[in-house]
Order: structure tokens, then sequence, then C-alpha cells
């Protein structure tokens, strides 16, 4: 999916959060938002998935106005503290297939394969590492088949191991030509990943720079 953000300038009641900020992504891109806390990394992201208004003119997917497009299942968003009732008895195959539109298929099977979670498929979700729970929900923004997938700061709580693992899935992901904005503040652990850098300031300024990825 193409991403084009053109002089997006948000603020909250009067308060200005981002200002004129301008970048775009080809297909298969991969953007790193970097940035202190409070410098607007949420906000872009809010903004890109429609959960924030945005002035026409601003945000185009595939080159189409975000404002003509409502609810897009093109975008899949991978929360940083995903809200599920950690009191609720429910298995991760429960999330997945009550997120899935579709019935259980070649599709939704090579996800779970892809991603390994086969061998917790059965298990309580309340019982899974950090780890295992990015997965679970990489898997689910992932079954809809999103042109564009946004990450927010997944590797927050990740053991070094999952950490391994999660950076496999995502240059999988890429090399499947699948557009991924992921908001870090690692940027040593996306230095492999990422074609451009955006860099948030508080200040309300902002930098744009491609880093050449190496895949």
């Amino acid at each position: 999916m193409r991403l084009q953000v053109r002089d997006l300038t948000f603020a909250y009641t009067q308060k200005p959060v981002l200002n004129h900020v301008s970048f775009s992504l080809e297909t298969g891109d991969f953007l790193a938002i970097v940035g202190k806390n409070g410098s607007g990394k949420s906000t872009l992201v809010k903004c890109l998935l429609g959960l924030l208004k945005v002035s026409n003119d601003t945000i185009y997917l595939d080159d189409v106005d975000i404002n003509s497009i409502g609810k897009t299942k093109k975008v899949g968003y991978v929360p940083q503290k995903p809200e599920f009732n950690s009191e609720f008895p429910i298995t991760v195959k429960e999330v997945l297939t009550s997120s899935y539109q579709g019935r259980r298929d070649q599709s939704f099977t090579a996800i779970v394969n892809d991603l390994e979670i086969n061998r917790f498929y059965y298990d309580n979700i309340n019982c899974l590492s950090g780890g295992q729970l990015q997965r679970i929900f990489i898997a689910r923004a992932l079954l809809n088949k999103p042109k564009l997938l946004i990450l927010d700061e997944p590797t927050a709580g990740v053991d070094k191991a999952n950490l391994t693992g999660l950076k496999e899935i995502l240059k999988r992901l890429k090399n499947q030509k699948i557009t991924i904005i992921m908001i870090t503040h690692d940027t040593e652990y996306t230095n492999d990943l990422a074609d451009y850098v955006l860099h948030l300031d508080e200040i309300l300024d902002y930098s744009f720079e491609k880093t050449g990825g190496s895949l």
C-alpha cells in the first residue's frame, strides 16, 4: 500500500501536537517512527487509522483520500497494550476465530503456522508470555489481509528470544510487500529493517530520512 501524508497538522483543544508533517511510503516500505513521549507518535498513528479526523487532502492510501474511505480493512493495527479482560477465560483459538471475518481456511492456517502459534493455540490467553501475546495480536491483525500494518512498540516487554522471532516475522512480512509502520524507541532493533525513519520532536519539529534498510 502506498501512503502519502501531506502537511498534516493536528491539535487537541488548541494544543498543537503535529505541525505540517509530510512524508510518503511506497508499497513494501518499512518506516520506523521515533521520538520522546508526547512528541505525537500515537496521535499520528490514530490519524493514519482514521480514529482522529484530519483535513481533506492530508492522508492518502493508494492515492485515495482517507476521508473518502471510511473504516478500511486494508490497515492492520497491533497496539502496544492490547485491550482484553485479563480475568475473562478466553483461548488463543477463540481470540483469532472471533476476529476472522471468514471461516477457517488455508489463509488462516498459514498465518497460524507461520507465526508458530500451534503450540499454544488452545491455551488461555492470560497464560501467555509477552512474546507469545505479540504473535497473537500480529496474527489477528494479519487475518483480514491488510496492505498496511502499524505496530505500536511491539518490542515492549518481550524477552530476547522472542525479539529475535519477532524480527524474523517482520522480515517475512516485508518480503511479502506489506507496508509496515512501527513506533519504536529501539532504532538499533529496526536498523536492518527500516527503509525510512520519521523522528518526531516535542517542539513540533520532525525529520524524515531514508535509511537504506538492508532487506
